[in-house]
């Protein structure tokens, strides 16, 4: 593990190594619950984000986060990319395209929360550009 993240509240986990290769840069995945609701603490260092992707669901599913350290970003695709702080909960319904991560110069953690439903799977995608990433503040 490299520098660790003093400011997280739910440990900042291991090397995210099962899921790295949909992500630019290193997360790290501290699993909190696996009973009935699937839940995640997902800390990425400055600069990190992960591709964009789709958590399919033919009935209910998707994700929320629970942003809990630092700033990050969350974006949706054809939509401006909206900052996330402390405090801040993203509903994420099933089917909609997005990303998420951490600002360029900070650490950002968040619970990742599965919601429950039917035929779940992830599509992971391509990553986010370094364009798009870099513009933006």
């Amino acid at each position: 593990m490299s520098e660790i993240n003093t400011d997280n509240f739910f440990g900042q986990g291991e090397d995210n190594t099962a899921y790295a290769k949909y992500f630019v840069g290193q997360s790290y995945l501290n699993i909190l619950n696996t009973e009935g609701v699937f839940i995640a603490n997902v800390t990425f260092e400055p600069g990190c984000r992960n591709n964009w992707h789709i958590h399919q669901a033919s009935e209910g599913g998707g994700q929320i986060l629970l942003c809990t350290s630092g700033c990050g970003w969350y974006q949706e695709w054809e939509k401006p990319a909206r900052a996330l702080k402390p405090g801040d909960v993203v509903h994420i319904p099933a089917d909609v395209k997005h990303w998420h991560g951490a600002t360029k110069d900070g650490w950002f953690s968040h619970l990742s929360v599965e919601i429950p439903g039917e035929d779940k799977s992830n599509e992971w995608l391509e990553p986010v550009s370094d364009e798009d990433y870099g513009s933006l503040d």
